[in-house]
């Protein structure tokens, strides 16, 4: 019997190690007025250091063969361009925020590409305000069919099958909104959160690579700002913290001199990869 254990657990393990690395591309790591802002002439907003203009944002995982995308922001379709994203088997919907569903009629073009409806998860709440904010979705709503994005709403409870992996919803809290971040393996996404709840902390434990909201240095009510993310991500203990939603406060390369080891700034573009 116990022979016959081990040998489930050998197996399990080469399964693991046969699979794919997870590849993630922050596609954006700016706040909701995205860097440059509008008719600002901050350091940061006319630095000509390319790290330092963020999209909203949003990020990418490829996994098998798949493409997974977290968000579908303000500018969705150039990120697509930008990053040569051809593919979208499935979005993971953090929660309802402009800045976070405003790119959604963009996925109309995956539609064409890939002749089908494309699996759109979040919180009840999130997929309802998105029903809301883009009613033409609902089926029999759009007299012209092809101008509607095709989606499948999936509302999320708990742990669920994606293309083949387990993806677990994390709750979080943005200011009064529960929000979700998502973690696939060894990777964990948590964007605009302000408290990490106390059943939430042990579902990030053991991660190689964790992307965590970091939006400026002064306090805000709802997002970490730089001392909190720090101290979150210091806690957590991921191999590699990159901090995302990011201002116009923190200019790249002056922050990441003065963050510890293992964490530093993302920067739209960067390419991570973990199991």
């Amino acid at each position: 019997m116990l022979h016959d254990l081990y040998a489930a657990l050998e197996w399990l393990r080469s399964i693991v190690a046969d699979r794919d690395p997870l590849t993630i591309t922050l596609l954006g790591t700016g706040t909701s007025h995205g860097i440059p802002m509008i008719a600002c002439d901050c350091p940061v907003c006319t630095s000509d250091d390319p790290r330092d203009q963020r999209m909203r944002a949003s990020a990418r995982i490829e996994f098998d063969g798949h493409s997974v995308l977290i968000d579908t922001g303000p500018e969705f379709r150039l990120q697509c361009l930008t990053h040569d994203v051809r593919r979208c088997d499935a979005v993971l919907y953090t929660h309802h925020h402009m800045d976070h569903i405003a790119g959604l009629d963009d996925l109309r073009r995956f539609n064409w590409l890939q002749d089908a409806e494309i699996p759109c998860y979040g919180q009840p709440a999130t997929l309802e305000r998105i029903r809301r904010v883009f009613p033409y979705v609902e089926p029999g709503s759009e007299p012209y069919p092809s101008a509607r994005p095709k989606l499948l709403f999936r509302e999320l409870t708990g742990p669920f099958e994606l293309l083949g992996r387990t993806c677990t919803p994390i709750p979080l809290m943005h200011g009064a909104l529960p929000v979700l971040g998502y973690r696939i393996g060894d990777f964990a996404y948590c964007t605009d959160v302000s408290h990490i709840p106390d059943d939430s902390w042990s579902l990030l434990d053991g991660l190689e690579v964790l992307v965590l909201d970091a939006l400026r240095r002064r306090p805000h009510a709802t997002h970490f700002n730089l001392e909190q993310a720090v101290a979150a991500a210091a806690r957590i203990g991921a191999g590699q913290t990159l901090f995302t939603h990011i201002a116009h406060e923190l200019g790249h390369v002056a922050t990441n001199a003065e963050l510890p080891p293992r964490m530093a700034l993302a920067f739209d573009g960067q390419r991570v990869s973990c199991s």
